[in-house]
């Protein structure tokens, strides 16, 4: 067998893998534990440091439409547009992490994010990558942009331990998400891609130039 051969059996075993019937059953269950949260269990597990998740569900509806506004201006403004991929960002990911010699850039949407979280590991390496597409490409024609936006927000790290939007403005500023503010909302967002690093009620510089940016695009968007 050549080894371009073995590569695409590589692949089409990959492939079939995937997780569609999971993705068909999203329409209208809720998921159960994440690939992520899995992931920080086992990292807690076997450093011996004790891990539990807060998480609490709710609809869209519940949750403040300033966080949904920051949260798209900040983590995929063409979230509405495209379908589930930004090859544009993709070129311009594989071109700098080229240029780096690493993977510095990610480029990747809610859609892929929420992928990720789902059902694969925070790992870099190429055939991760190509599951994430897969699956996102598969995910948008599956769920409607409302319901992948819905689990996403309930979904996504938020903390050490913290996932999901109700859980994350409980913890962080004593309220429920659908009362948030402007600029709780836009210090939320400003933490994604970092979220255990930063806390968003911590007003840090990198939080406040984030949010400030954040802030900005809303406004110019008219929201």
């Amino acid at each position: 067998m050549s080894l371009l051969g073995f590569v695409f059996g590589i692949l089409f075993l990959q492939y079939l893998a995937l997780p569609n019937n999971s993705l068909q059953s999203l329409r209208k269950n809720n998921p159960g534990k994440t690939a992520m949260m899995l992931q920080r269990e086992e990292e807690s597990s076997s450093t011996g440091k004790k891990f539990s998740i807060q998480q609490n569900w709710v609809p869209l509806t519940r949750i403040s439409r300033s966080l949904v506004n920051a949260v798209i201006v900040s983590e995929d403004g063409m979230f509405f547009e495209h379908e589930g991929v930004d090859w544009y960002e993709v070129g311009e990911s594989i071109e700098k992490n080229f240029e780096k010699g690493k993977a510095a850039r990610g480029g990747s949407t809610i859609s892929q994010q929420l992928s990720k979280n789902l059902y694969l590991s925070t790992s870099k390496d190429p055939v991760r990558k190509l599951k994430e597409l897969i699956i996102t490409l598969r995910m948008e024609r599956v769920l409607s942009k409302r319901r992948i936006l819905e689990i996403y927000l309930n979904a996504i790290e938020w903390g050490d331990g913290v996932f999901g939007a109700e859980a994350a403005a409980k913890r962080y500023f004593g309220k429920s998400a659908s009362q948030l503010s402007r600029e709780e909302a836009a210090q939320m967002a400003a933490v994604i891609p970092s979220p255990r690093k930063h806390q968003p009620n911590v007003l840090s510089k990198y939080v406040a130039r984030r949010s400030s940016i954040i802030l900005s695009r809303m406004a110019a968007r008219g929201m």
